[in-house]
């Protein structure tokens, strides 16, 4: 932009008016976070923002950066008052004897993995498994108060009450003071989080103060109960047997913290969550359908209207984030609810899409060491809630009504959710057993796999010899999710087994699905059932979209090459190319024409950039010349059998100035265990060591283990479950990595790849 449309950031860096205008505060940002940093991700990643004090950060893969590193950025002013308080205010607090500290939100290394590690144990699946009875009964109880009232506010009879006494069963804190609590979580929301005015500091600060007193009275009656359970008491414990770890001190601050951080997030989710399935009643109705839906739609509700929408860091050195230098001491506002609308990593991530499968890589509990410990105990809370509601309630309906929140930057749930429904058309009152019908749910992340949408074939042809061509419609009548060049589908079998296959769809073609699909009389059947029985009113079950084969849309040239059926992702690249205005070249190989899908709307699309090599006319494609030739940055996306992927690949091998991204069609053989080593797996990010046994994958442990991963085909494939390496020599066993990136030796694929040694350090 013009040097005159600049301003000049602490740091040095060029900043536009609009980033300088940001305000936390501002209606914008307070009625959707997300939208009001969207000209962030698209242009100013990384921005320097005059009224907050603040660098703001809103892209995905930066904000996941600066968490993955806790020493260079570090967490101690994460319970820092936003707003700066008047001598008036820290006189009230002087008077309670205030003291708040480090707790596990913010204090900084190696003080905090010790510590988490200590207290680590009550938040292990098993563990919180336990807590399921309590919390149904709860859920239970609050339903049952209203069901027959026809009306009722969502936040006040269900999403805050029960957070609230699930925390102090969990904690293990008397169950008394609901109000009072209540009000002294507003007041430290609004201390720590809000801008206050002067004269609201000194109510605010009064609120506070009463909390830390009502904290330190709880603790000690929590310590003459030397035999008490929670986990609360397991903390006096540790500080009995180990004060220099648990402190006096950091007990009492993570008393008042924990009441708050263990309530607060997931009753704000959960308004956040039934107004948005309300709001978009083809969800509200899948789910009603079919409650195996429910985990996903949980994740995917966190995703897209979080109840944490920002945290903060502060850079202990001069230190680069997106491109931009922050200098030491700077302080930085992670805005986690853009980077979960970050299209470079969600396709279509404005809307809210209950079958998404990589929902779960959302950044709403943070990420790495400092991670949300109870994320599975609040995941459970919430599907328990909407199970019941979906269950017992399916009719339910918003009232016409404004939306309303408490200000602050980073938490975010309405204040009121007003909803309505007719007694007379409960279902239990036909079918009383419905009120127990209850369905269970694993703890952890929700499992991709179970997300399987029906479809129909509303239309079969030959597309070339040997490959049929399907499009695919919703079985309901409802419009399929958006996609992005490169992605694909699964389209599971009446056997159960399912296959993945590109998307290839024209422009304008949003509302439904086209494949291409190549009978392969070697494969393992599912292309020969596909052209034997799919046909127009064909019912299937499918799951994604998902895009691992992404088009870099900014790159300075691209390079299209197919080979055979690799012609449909690669289509759907020259197609998005072509809109954009951008210039291309598309290479198509094959064994003859008359096996080649889609030539006619090739030519007719794409003919000036289109050059074909049918075999048998002696066609062949010049690699080592396309190399050669390809101007420096260019992206070469490639599809097609693996003899040309290798190919490829060796001829990158003399171009490390340019991109190659390739998809791969078949599996490497699975994990045979008689012939397999164990190993040790540190994720340097969490602070935990693990053990990869010879019988289970990587994958496996981490999931065992807490940690969310996501995955797909879970057959070295689709790359989903992708993780940092950071030390070790891998075993590759996928067909993800080029061979650049395995040589790089900095990214592994969990599901199918090991370890050559004794170890292996993730960044996770």
């Amino acid at each position: 932009m013009p040097e005159d449309h600049v301003t000049k950031a602490p740091g040095g860096c060029p900043f536009s008016p609009q980033a300088r205008r940001f305000d936390p505060f501002g209606p914008e940002y307070q009625a959707d976070p997300a939208d009001a940093l969207r000209f962030s991700r698209e242009g100013e990643p990384v921005y320097f923002s005059e009224v907050l004090n603040h660098w703001v950060v809103s892209r995905y893969d930066d904000i996941k950066a600066v968490f993955r590193d806790n020493i260079t950025f570090s967490p101690a002013n994460a319970l820092e008052k936003i707003t700066p308080p008047t001598d008036e205010a820290l006189a009230v607090l002087k008077q309670y004897d205030f003291n708040l500290q480090r707790t596990l939100v913010n204090e900084d290394e190696p003080v905090h993995t010790e510590r988490r590690r200590a207290l680590l144990g009550a938040f292990a699946p098993e563990a919180l498994a336990a807590h399921g009875t309590r919390v149904r009964a709860l859920v239970r109880e609050r339903v049952d108060a209203i069901i027959d009232k026809g009306r009722a506010d969502l936040v006040q009879a269900l999403s805050w009450e029960v957070p609230f006494l699930v925390a102090l069963n969990f904690l293990g804190v008397p169950e008394d003071d609901h109000e009072k609590l209540r009000a002294f979580s507003v007041a430290h929301t609004l201390n720590t989080w809000g801008r206050p005015t002067p004269e609201e500091q000194i109510e605010i600060a009064h609120g506070v103060g009463r909390f830390w007193q009502y904290s330190g009275a709880v603790l000690e009656r929590m310590k003459a109960e030397p035999a008490g359970q929670g986990w609360m008491h397991d903390m006096i414990r540790a500080n009995r047997e180990n004060p220099e770890v648990v402190t006096d001190n950091y007990l009492h601050s993570m008393m008042m913290a924990i009441i708050v951080a263990a309530h607060e997030t997931t009753a704000l989710a959960g308004g956040n969550m039934m107004r948005r399935l309300l709001e978009d009643r083809t969800a509200w109705e899948a789910v009603c359908a079919r409650p195996e839906l429910i985990p996903n739609a949980v994740e995917e509700c966190l995703r897209h209207s979080g109840s944490v929408v920002a945290w903060r860091r502060v850079a202990t050195v001069d230190a680069e984030i997106g491109g931009v230098v922050i200098p030491r001491g700077g302080k930085i506002l992670m805005v986690t609810a853009s980077a979960n609308h970050d299209p470079r990593h969600f396709d279509n991530p404005d809307a809210l899409d209950i079958w998404r499968e990589n929902t779960a890589e959302h950044l709403t509990f943070g990420y790495g060491s400092h991670q949300c410990m109870g994320k599975n105990l609040g995941r459970m809370e919430l599907r328990i809630m909407l199970e019941e509601l979906t269950r017992r309630l399916p009719h339910m309906e918003l009232v016409a009504q404004e939306f309303t929140f408490l200000p602050n930057t980073s938490f975010r749930g309405p204040e009121r959710v007003l909803v309505r429904w007719d007694p007379a058309r409960n279902p239990e009152r036909r079918a009383p057993a419905l009120r127990e019908a209850v369905r269970e749910f694993p703890v952890g992340p929700p499992d991709a796999r179970a997300l399987a949408r029906e479809v129909v074939v509303t239309e079969a042809r030959l597309e070339a010899d040997g490959v049929q061509g399907l499009v695919l419609e919703d079985a309901d009548g409802a419009a399929l999710p958006g996609w992005s060049p490169g992605a694909h589908v699964d389209l599971i079998l009446p056997s159960g087994e399912s296959r993945r296959y590109s998307l290839c769809g024209a422009p304008g073609e949003e509302t439904r699905y086209r494949l291409a699909i190549l009978r392969e009389e070697g494969g393992r059947g599912g292309s020969i059932w596909l052209h034997e029985n799919a046909c127009a009113g064909t019912r299937l079950k499918l799951r994604g979209p998902r895009n691992h084969f992404r088009l870099d849309e900014d790159a300075p040239a691209h390079l299209l090459v197919a080979g055979g059926i690799g012609i449909t992702p690669v289509l759907a690249m020259a197609d998005r190319l072509r809109a954009l205005g951008r210039a291309y070249a598309l290479h198509y190989c094959g064994r003859s024409r008359a096996r080649m899908a889609f030539l006619p709307r090739l030519a007719r699309d794409h003919g000036a950039a289109l050059s074909l090599y049918p075999g048998d006319e002696g066609a062949r494609l010049d690699l080592a010349q396309l190399f050669a030739q390809a101007p420096a940055g260019a992206q070469i996306c490639a599809c097609g059998p693996e003899r040309l992927l290798d190919a490829m690949e060796d001829a990158a091998a003399t171009r490390p100035d340019v991109v190659l991204s390739i998809e791969h069609f078949t599996p490497k053989p699975a994990l045979d265990p008689s012939r397999e080593h164990a190993f040790a797996l540190e994720l340097a990010d969490s602070g935990i060591t693990l053990s990869v046994l010879a019988d289970r994958t990587i994958l496996q442990v981490l999931r065992e283990a807490g940690i969310d991963v996501s995955s797909d085909c879970e057959e070295g494939l689709c790359g989903s479950c992708e993780m940092p390496l950071l030390e070790g020599e891998p075993d590759h066993r996928d067909r993800v990595l080029s061979r650049a990136e395995r040589k790089g030796g900095r990214r592994i694929i969990t599901c199918c790849s090991r370890a050559k040694g004794g170890k292996l350090v993730l960044g996770a």
